[in-house]
């Protein structure tokens, strides 16, 4: 039987504009945007939406304000807006009407043809002890201060890139009150059939310390992503209990991808997945577009320090509490940001992932034959076969070919494949596991 010409990948290259776009994150600016939400004294989603200096509505417009001034930098590409909505009292979080609204900058790919879109969001709003106390001074420098302004800062960057699918930068309203913001858009996102291939999701990512353990370290941070998937598990349940798909979930392959790209532009910096799509007794945005049936994650810091989440600003026994600016770590978050940046960059560069993934399974035999269509979306210069063993957490190989197939002397038995498209540039889209053929191909 003839095999392939086959090599793993030995040396992984940055793309010098990719890099070059990461030299532009500063710390020094992503400070003085927490310094100014902070500076609007409460941004909780029930606080006043009218007042020009103060609360959740004053912070939205100097969003918006900053998304329209990168915008002109953009050649017309990046367009920015208020995506307004009414929500009514329901008798938990919400206790009057509420007038809602998510800040989105669109960046539109230049190719007319591409209709993927890859987002990157954090929310605005912040709270203290009671989370319907609307008026007493709630920082949120870090919860979440620190996804907003790594969105504004990636918005401000990017402004002049020219990636062939469309990137949204969105910063929610409503995360404390229970997800508000996410879930309007995820709906919408749906209704709407957006193809929206990964939602990266930014949350108290910019803090190195923890309380009760005193862990002090800036060189990782947390990925969170399922494992199953939570859009209609149960007409996939049977497939992945059969071909040992549990740990290979949508949400997971972003996160997989979101691992191996950070860690190839970022210095410093390990990304940590962890095998869960929250942390125990809190909520993310991310979780709503999951819950939709898309690929969502959240990007979190390693060691939280709650002692700086949610709190009312007080000083007790010495310990001085409360989600203040001066608690962060802005070379951390620069870093965090660029982790951001980098699979955000690289996947919008990419081709779409490709069509129609098989593995042949129509007789015994101890190697593996794959087989593919070209993607739908870009031009794929080649392709990536990937591999691991079973019990493995990540790709252990990479094979490269030019071909539609390839054939490995590894057993299909003792291994998980899945394929990536190429781009001329080097640019790998997401990683596509294969369907079971069980008929023999010409």
């Amino acid at each position: 039987m003839y095999y392939s010409s086959i090599s793993a990948q030995e040396i992984v290259k940055r793309d010098p504009v990719i890099s070059a776009f990461i030299s532009q994150i500063s710390s020094d600016t992503l400070s003085k945007y927490v310094n100014k939400l902070v500076s609007f004294g409460t941004r909780s989603t029930l606080s006043n939406t009218t007042d020009p200096k103060t609360g959740i509505g004053a912070s939205r417009k100097w969003v918006l304000e900053k998304f329209l001034e990168f915008s002109k930098k953009s050649d017309g590409r990046m367009t920015a807006y208020l995506d307004k909505w009414t929500l009514e009292a329901d008798g938990r979080r919400i206790d009057a009407k509420v007038e809602m609204e998510n800040v989105m900058a669109v960046m539109k790919g230049t190719d007319p043809t591409d209709n993927r879109i890859f987002m990157v969001s954090g929310h605005i709003d912040s709270r203290v002890t009671d989370v319907m106390n609307r008026t007493s001074d709630a920082p949120g420098a870090n919860d979440d201060g620190s996804g907003t302004v790594a969105v504004i800062e990636l918005a401000r960057v990017l402004a002049v890139s020219k990636f062939p699918a469309t990137v949204i930068f969105t910063v929610f309203s409503g995360e404390e009150q229970g997800l508000l913001g996410a879930n309007y858009l995820a709906k919408k996102a749906k209704a709407e059939n957006w193809n929206l291939v990964a939602l990266l999701n930014n949350d108290i990512m910019g803090s190195n310390n923890s309380n009760e353990t005193n862990i002090i370290d800036n060189t990782r941070v947390r990925v969170f992503s399922e494992g199953l998937p939570a859009f209609e598990t149960d007409k996939k349940v049977g497939a992945i209990r059969q071909f040992g798909y549990e740990n290979d979930g949508h949400s997971r392959q972003v996160a997989r991808y979101v691992k191996e790209i950070g860690e190839r532009y970022v210095d410093n910096l390990e990304v940590v997945m962890i095998y869960r799509n929250d942390r125990f007794l809190r909520g993310g945005d991310h979780t709503p577009f999951v819950t939709e049936g898309f690929a969502a994650v959240r990007m979190s810091e390693m060691n939280e320090n709650f002692l700086h989440q949610h709190q009312d600003l007080r000083i007790e026994n010495g310990v001085e509490y409360g989600d203040l600016h001066k608690f962060m770590d802005f070379e951390y978050l620069r870093k965090n940001v660029a982790v951001n940046l980098a699979t955000l960059a690289n996947l919008a560069s990419a081709p779409a992932v490709p069509e129609d993934v098989m593995i042949d399974v129509q007789g015994l035999g101890n190697a593996t034959n794959l087989h593919w269509s070209a993607p739908k979306q870009g031009k794929a210069a080649g392709y990536y076969v990937l591999m691991r063993e079973t019990h493995q957490s990540f790709w252990q190989k990479k094979f490269y070919t030019e071909n539609l197939e390839l054939k490995l002397p590894y057993s299909k038995d003792n291994y998980i494949f899945a394929v990536q498209a190429v781009g001329a540039k080097g640019h790998e889209s997401l990683p596509v596991l294969p369907r079971v053929n069980a008929a023999r191909r010409n």
